[in-house]
């Protein structure tokens, strides 16, 4: 399962606090904070400050990797300020995210093999958000082909199949999960995506969100951007690739429970 450390994020007053003086120290605390807790990648957003987004990522990208040596996941909607953290990554990066929209994906799909990146494309066209799961399929269709288009190799594609909050939708989890199922079933290609958003607007949003992670790695699930610090979270994914045949004789889940990380 491929972590992603969300807590890099300019939303967070702390981040755009630390970004906004340079202060390095913090940020690298963050950083290490993650890679201790396990994330094996970081996602880095510095989309709060507009007018200074490209000079923050790149900030952002050499003050993280010149503390922890794992790839980073570039996220932005701004495919300037993605190329401008690409410009001084060191490895291979996540791009997060592209979707079927002519504008981002006519800007930012080509920095994909530019920069020879992975990438995670959202099911979501210019007409907004689909509902249903057959919707999300046909757009992740063409998003297939656009990338094969480019000589792209399919396997760079991490796929988001969206999340709606099931407390406004009670069919939301479950259109979810067949969405990951039928595209796993006709496509090659990875699935990675934020948990949280299933839990808007309801109590305990932490179980719920476990919950849902391990509905969705039995589905297929490769990757999610997570708090890595997030103990029970991080102990569901344990868990959960043990029962999945994803952990060989359960060997990382027992090396979790001596590490006291269950």
């Amino acid at each position: 399962m491929l972590v992603v450390g969300e807590r890099i994020n300019a939303s967070r007053k702390s981040i755009l606090e630390a970004i906004q003086k340079k202060d390095a120290g913090f940020i690298q605390e963050e950083a290490k904070k993650q890679v201790e807790a396990g994330a094996n990648m970081l996602d880095v957003n510095a989309g709060v400050r507009i007018s200074t987004e490209e000079e923050d990522m790149q900030w952002l990208v050499k003050t993280v990797q010149e503390t922890v040596d794992i790839p980073l996941c570039i996220d932005s909607p701004n495919s300037k300020a993605i190329e401008a953290g690409l410009k001084v990554h060191k490895g291979k990066a996540l791009i997060n995210s592209i979707t079927l929209q002519k504008d981002r994906i006519t800007s930012i799909l080509p920095l994909v093999k530019k920069y020879d990146t992975m990438v995670v494309a959202l099911t979501m066209d210019d007409k907004g958000m689909p509902e249903t799961s057959q919707e999300r399929f046909e757009i992740c269709k063409k998003i297939v082909e656009a990338v094969k288009e480019q000589g792209t190799p399919v396997e760079s594609l991490y796929i988001d199949p969206l999340v709606h909050p099931v407390s406004t939708d009670s069919k939301s989890c479950i259109i979810t999960l067949e969405t990951i199922r039928m595209i796993k079933n006709a496509f090659p290609v990875k699935f990675a995506m934020g948990l949280s958003n299933i839990s808007f607007g309801l109590p305990n949003r932490r179980l719920i969100n476990r919950i849902f992670l391990a509905m969705a790695m039995a589905m297929g699930l490769d990757g999610a951007l997570i708090d890595p610090t997030d103990k029970d979270m991080m102990a569901t994914i344990s868990a959960g690739e043990a029962l999945l045949g994803r952990d060989e004789y359960c060997m990382n889940y027992l090396t979790a429970f001596r590490e006291n990380k269950l």
